[in-house]
């Protein structure tokens, strides 16, 4: 390994390219992309988020989420609704088909990640407070 890739900056890069991969793949027998399973898995633990709210808590554009909610929504696995007080508010839900196909994905998706976290053991709590803590951090 050259001393450009040993950087944590890249290991960040190639890990994060490797587990978006890995999902791709698992998931593409679903007729899903990480992208729009990352968006039906928040659902999956929301209880009605705005598209905002999503965004947000996911780490995804708005303007992103939106146009994922959109194509979801046109294959019936998310309504999309108003919200009554604040009609600029779109509010997202799973129909019963998203449920139906996101369920199988979660559990696809957690059987992959104990996969690649295997190797840290007892250390994999530690390593996801670590994370968070990295999260945290304003890089803007």
């Amino acid at each position: 390994m050259s001393s450009a890739e040993a950087t944590p900056g890249h290991l960040v890069w190639r890990l994060a390219m490797k587990w978006r991969t890995a999902v791709d793949r698992a998931l593409d027998p679903l007729g899903l992309t990480h992208a729009q399973y990352v968006v039906l898995a928040s659902l999956y633990g929301m209880n009605r988020p705005s598209q905002r709210e999503l965004a947000d808590w996911a780490g995804l554009e708005p303007l992103y989420v939106s146009k994922l909610a959109r194509a979801l929504e046109a294959s019936g696995l998310i309504s999309r609704t108003r919200d009554t007080v604040d009609t600029r508010t779109v509010r997202l839900e799973l129909t019963a088909r998203g449920r139906s196909t996101v369920e199988p994905a979660i559990a696809l998706v957690s059987s992959l990640l104990d996969r690649l976290l295997a190797p840290l053991g007892d250390r994999t709590a530690a390593f996801s407070r670590e994370l968070v803590d990295l999260l945290a951090v304003p890089l803007d």
